[in-house]
C-alpha cells in the first residue's frame, strides 16, 4: 500500500501562509491522484485540493479556492499545499491522501493552526 507522511503543519498568524507537504512511498507516484483533506475538531473530515496524476487537473473546495494551491513533484514523490491568506477557520488537521488502483490511503495528518 501507499504510506504518506505529512509535514510542515504549524502556527500561523491570519493572513499568514505556510506549506505543507506529504511525502509518499511507492514505485507509481506519478500515477497516483493525490489530495488533501482536513478535519477540525468535532467536524467531519472535509476535501480541501486534488490533483491529478498529469498535474495540470486539480480541483479545490469552495471555502479555499483562490487562497490554495496544490501542486505535485512527481521526481520527489512529494505533493504540496501552499495555503495563502490563511483564515482562522482554516484550523485543522490536514491530511494527504492518495488514490491507487480503487485504493484510497491517508497520511497521519499534520495540525495547521492559524491565529487571529
Amino acid at each position: 500500500q501507499v504510506q504518506l507522511v505529512e509535514s510542515g503543519g504549524g502556527l500561523v498568524q491570519a493572513g499568514g501562509s505556510l506549506r505543507v507537504s506529504c511525502a509518499a512511498s511507492g514505485r507509481t507516484f506519478s500515477r497516483y491522484t493525490m489530495g488533501w483533506f482536513r478535519q477540525a475538531p468535532g467536524k467531519e473530515r472535509e476535501f480541501v485540493a486534488a490533483i491529478r496524476w498529469s498535474g495540470g487537473i486539480t480541483n479545490y473546495a469552495d471555502s479555499v479556492k483562490g487562497r490554495f494551491t496544490i501542486s505535485r513533484d512527481n521526481a520527489k514523490n512529494t505533493v504540496y499545499l501552499q495555503m495563502n491568506s490563511l483564515k482562522p477557520e482554516d484550523t485543522a488537521v490536514y491530511y494527504c491522501n492518495a488514490l491507487s488502483q480503487g485504493i484510497l490511503s491517508w497520511g497521519q495528518g499534520t495540525q495547521v493552526t492559524v491565529s487571529s
